[in-house]
């Protein structure tokens, strides 16, 4: 896959890289239609499990936009000699959102790349969550002649009438809807076992030391603070320390203002700790933490701090928090930063709400869809979220709450 190259954020091209709604509601500008093939064509998103499927897909049939581009991207002589998947996963979603969108002539385009195509197995998955027999008939052979066991449970797992077909004509295909209940492995006996044996344990690096950390982090233990200094340094236990910290909740405050304030090497535990917990005290070492990774465009670590000021309805972060959803590449943490913004100000978050109807990520739409003031074309925006059926069940259930609710 070619690199990414975004462009600016203030212009029309860069807006719908990033899947924002101010672009969206530009619809009828002209060229809109060749940038947003641009866009399918040059998977834009910064991380692949962004959204944009749904966002391009409602694009081209709000503008009666052809087909061809799309899916001469699928089958174009590159699709055998560059198999990576990321270069054609967009463009397959996007022509499944069209298909729920009412567009079926790109079921057919669909089909065929199922058969023929390199990235088949994810259109295939598209195919079966369209849960329609029509659209994915004969493709169970498919499914069957190319997938392994593990493919196959995970693409057949789910109920649905497509699955059900398909496990009627195949006996692999019924066994991967039927998998065997697998026995779990035997969890080590802790619960006899003091603070200071669980913390011995931990250290040794043993088969147990995992099921030790997080046994102490259900008690609520503070040895495991001590743990974390000694053995995140060094990267070990990472994860399982991490989650144990959290288990501590407040308990783990003192010492995670110290990890944050000293920019320790565990100082990302730190201000999750202090995002979840913290008191106004903690804002400025958040806001330092959020001004750090927006200017380091480290996205994903930029959304705990958002969080934790929003929860503290912290003023001063009010800035940073317009900064990052005007300039971020990563559309997942505008759901974040929109939060924080509706907490912190309802009337300075009042034009993104607004906006965020429009937005690509559907935890933004939600967002927007139970908070949006209900004026002028908002209300219009919330009946079709409402209505549409491609649209996710909890941004639908969101915008019928609102329209029910009356004005704010």
């Amino acid at each position: 896959m070619e690199d990414i190259v975004l462009h600016s954020a203030e212009s029309l091209h860069g807006r719908l890289q990033r899947g924002r709604g101010c672009a969206a509601r530009a619809a009828g500008t002209p060229g809109m239609g060749d940038l947003v093939y641009d866009c399918v064509r040059r998977d834009p998103r910064w991380d692949i499990l962004e959204a944009r499927g749904l966002y391009y897909a409602r694009l081209i049939f709000d503008l009666g936009l052809r087909l061809t581009p799309v899916t001469a991207h699928l089958f174009d002589p590159q699709d055998h000699a560059d198999t990576d998947e990321d270069r054609t996963d967009l463009a397959v979603d996007v022509l499944a959102c069209l298909v729920r969108l009412g567009r079926r002539e790109a079921a057919p385009p669909l089909r065929r790349y199922a058969f023929e195509g390199s990235n088949w197995y994810t259109a295939l998955q598209r195919l079966v969550e369209l849960d329609d027999p029509a659209l994915a008939e004969g493709l169970d052979d498919v499914a069957a002649a190319r997938c392994d066991d593990g493919e196959l449970a995970w693409l057949c797992g789910v109920d649905g009438a497509v699955t059900r077909a398909w496990a009627q004509r195949h006996p692999r295909i019924a066994a991967a809807r039927r998998p065997e209940a697998r026995p779990h492995e035997p969890r080590p006996a802790l619960t006899h076992r003091t603070d200071a044996d669980l913390a011995a344990l931990a250290r040794g690096h043993g088969d147990g030391a995992t099921a030790a950390i997080l046994e102490l982090g259900r008690r609520r233990s503070p040895l495991v603070l001590d743990l974390a200094e000694e053995l995140m340094p060094a990267g070990d236990y990472d994860g399982p320390l991490c989650r144990a910290v959290r288990d501590l909740g407040p308990g783990a405050l003192s010492r995670a203002r110290a990890w944050a304030a000293e920019r320790r090497s565990y100082q990302d535990v730190g201000i999750d700790v202090l995002a979840a917990h913290g008191t106004g005290l903690d804002a400025p070492l958040l806001l330092e933490a959020l001004d750090t990774a927006l200017g380091e465009e480290d996205w994903d670590l930029a959304a705990v701090p958002a969080d934790g000021l929003g929860r503290l309805r912290s003023r001063a972060a009010i800035p940073l928090l317009m900064y990052g959803w005007e300039q971020g590449a990563c559309s997942q943490l505008r759901a974040n930063l929109l939060g924080a913004l509706a907490g912190i100000d309802p009337h300075v978050a009042e034009p993104y709400l607004v906006e965020g109807l429009w937005d690509c990520e559907e935890g933004v739409r939600r967002i927007a869809a139970g908070a949006v003031p209900l004026e002028g074309e908002a209300r219009t925006r919330l009946r079709r979220l409402r209505h549409e059926a491609a649209e996710d069940p909890d941004v639908r259930s969101a915008a019928a709450g609102r329209l029910a609710g009356g004005p704010r």
